[in-house]
């Protein structure tokens, strides 16, 4: 059994598929930086300086924090263990996955325009003429020839 494993586990495929992951992984994190860190704080500033990652809705609008203030922030109100639909970091996460299938688009587009087309068969020779049209055409070449 532990032979059967180890071919399975040293074929192509399977190494293939280990490299895709841990590259995916770390490009997810990437992009995460890039929408969390570029992308959407001008976006949160042309629209009168939100920040997305605090967007929610307290779905327990009587929890407080320690001050006594009402919950302002997401980290607030998880602080204060209040019920609460994160809807910015939802936003967030659906441009992170945006981001990564176009790239995903991208990379297989790229590959499947690599990948060799088959060449194109030569042109199968003509068809010898039957025994009819030989005829034809030596009765054509008499007839010419008297003419």
């Amino acid at each position: 059994m532990l032979k059967e494993f180890k071919e399975f586990a040293m074929r192509g495929n399977v190494v293939d598929l280990a490299i895709g992951v841990i590259i995916g992984a770390a490009f997810g994190k990437i992009v995460s930086s890039m929408v969390n860190d570029v992308l959407m704080p001008p976006i949160g500033k042309m629209m009168g300086g939100v920040d997305f990652k605090d967007l929610f809705i307290n779905l327990d609008p009587s929890k407080l924090t320690k001050a006594g203030a009402a919950v302002k922030t997401l980290a607030d109100a998880k602080e204060a263990g209040a019920a609460a639909i994160a809807y910015g970091a939802f936003i967030n996460t659906v441009i992170d996955f945006a981001i990564v299938a176009f790239c995903v688009f991208l990379v297989v587009k790229g590959i499947n325009a690599m990948k060799r087309k088959p060449a194109p068969a030569a042109p199968a020779p003509p068809p010898e003429p039957s025994q009819e049209e030989k005829l034809l055409a030596e009765i054509r070449d008499v007839l010419k020839a008297r003419a």
